[in-house]
């Protein structure tokens, strides 16, 4: 898989798997997406869904996809598949697929990782936007919201608040640099840059740089990605 994000969640694994599964909940916390709905269908069946992001207020971009889920497997762990596409044409990836991993340690904690990939649209020129940008920008995403998710189901910050928490002291940071190189405090200027790169985000504030970015060696995708495909 082209992307890879871990987080180690602090909750029991039925709580998680109810904020990931359910369209609802996925929404509020996942940054990626504004809406995700399941579409009709029959029971036992992958779920086939919908899901919209909106890019401008003026602009959403739409696509399906089907999804399904391992809820009961031997070894006490869970996994979901997916696979999507989005016919709209500006929206950089055209189809892909991933996966998510629910993993129960022994001290309580649940490591929940993803992997996911996709290719992109618009030729050379979308594929070089994918590699320098998108790309980036959607490992970048997918870490904050799963930090975003670990503070709802670890300290009860609700995802809403979560994304205030940031807002704010995204502007405290910025406002750090900006005042005292309006006012042309240029060693002051320094000084607040360097507190904005260095300085720890708050335990309540949802940050990218707390989960892992990088596949363990021995990462795969589950089979049920392969039989999803198939299906």
């Amino acid at each position: 898989m082209g992307l890879y994000v871990e987080a180690r969640v602090r909750t029991d694994l039925e709580t998680l798997w109810e904020r990931t599964q359910d369209p609802g909940r996925h929404q509020r916390w996942d940054l990626r997406f504004t809406e995700i709905a399941y579409l009709p269908g029959a029971e036992g069946e992958p779920r086939r869904f919908r899901y919209a992001t909106r890019v401008l207020p003026f602009l959403v971009v739409a696509g399906t996809g089907v999804s399904a889920g391992e809820r009961h497997r031997a070894g006490g762990d869970r996994v979901s598949a997916l696979r999507f596409s989005s016919p709209h044409p500006l929206s950089l990836l055209t189809e892909g697929s991933g996966y998510w991993r629910y993993l129960p340690e022994a001290d309580g904690s649940v490591r929940f990782l993803t992997g996911y990939d996709y290719r992109p649209r618009w030729g050379r020129f979308g594929r070089v936007a994918d590699r320098l940008l998108f790309r980036p920008l959607m490992g970048w995403a997918t870490a904050w919201s799963f930090d975003r998710l670990r503070l709802w189901c670890e300290r009860g910050v609700s995802p809403e608040r979560a994304r205030a928490h940031w807002l704010a002291e995204t502007a405290a940071r910025i406002l750090l640099v900006a005042v005292p190189a309006v006012a042309g405090a240029l060693p002051l200027a320094v000084l607040g840059l360097a507190a904005a790169l260095l300085v720890p985000p708050s335990p309540r504030t949802p940050a990218a740089r707390r989960c892992l970015r990088t596949a363990p060696s021995r990462s795969r995708a589950p089979r049920l990605l392969a039989t999803l495909e198939a299906s």
